[in-house]
């Protein structure tokens, strides 16, 4: 059964806006999980525009369903903030600095040395890890030698065509992969521009994708919908099987 684990970026990009503490992140994360959240994601930036690398501290000692931290492991700051913290889960995004979004998965195969080494890392801590992938199935097949316990598929291009209205065409390539990935031992991880009206679909289609990450749609559907209810709209969605 799909997991659902709210990305709580937007939150925090609300609250800086007008400096101070509002909303407060860490009751948003209680909040997100009375309500049925079953993970709470941050993607913390070197800018910090939205999430504090202070946040991730105190996100840390609240959260009771499970803490993920997405980021760049090539920035040293930010593996220093895992080890510390020590999240359930880790999902290594190849972000360049300033980026605005993540936009692509890992070259599995050109840094496979480098993600080798820095999952290892990560793992000897007692983290589980996961890699940001798109659905090619020569990246899935390298990503299996890299060491990962998770690779998470990269859905925007699923995203654009199933808003095209092409949702057959979407999900293909992503059904390949995630089979691949099965067959290869990896649990399966998706995010990045999923939503009420593409989740189910997906899900339905890879009946076996462990956990997504939803943050931008979601936020912005609480602002029509509430907080509460649309955490319940997803969690039907996500588990649309």
């Amino acid at each position: 059964m799909t997991r659902l684990s709210v990305n709580i970026n937007k939150i925090a990009t609300l609250r800086n806006s007008r400096g101070g503490d509002n909303p407060n992140l860490v009751q948003v994360a209680k909040d997100c999980e009375r309500f049925g959240a079953e993970g709470i994601t941050v993607h913390p930036r070197p800018d910090e525009r939205h999430i504090r690398y202070q946040d991730v501290y105190d996100l840390a000692k609240i959260v009771t369903t499970e803490f993920n931290i997405e980021g760049n492991p090539k920035e040293d700051k930010f593996v220093a903030l895992v080890l510390a913290t020590r999240p359930h889960q880790v999902t290594l995004v190849p972000d360049a600095l300033n980026q605005l979004t993540s936009d692509h998965g890992w070259d599995t195969v050109q840094e496979q040395d480098y993600l080798k080494a820095i999952i290892a890392k990560f793992k000897a801590a007692g983290i589980r890890v996961s890699i940001f992938v798109d659905p090619i199935e020569q990246m899935v097949q390298a990503a299996a030698t890299t060491g990962t316990d998770r690779i998470e598929l990269y859905t925007e291009a699923y995203a654009k065509t199933f808003a095209a209205g092409h949702k057959v065409e979407a999900v293909a390539p992503y059904v390949k992969a995630a089979q691949l990935a099965k067959e290869l031992g990896l649990g399966i991880n998706a995010g990045h521009d999923l939503d009420r009206t593409n989740l189910a679909y997906l899900v339905q289609s890879i009946p076996y994708i462990d956990e997504v990450s939803i943050g931008h749609a979601l936020i912005t559907d609480a602002i029509y919908l509430g907080l509460e209810n649309t955490i319940q709209l997803y969690q039907r969605a996500a588990k649309a099987q």
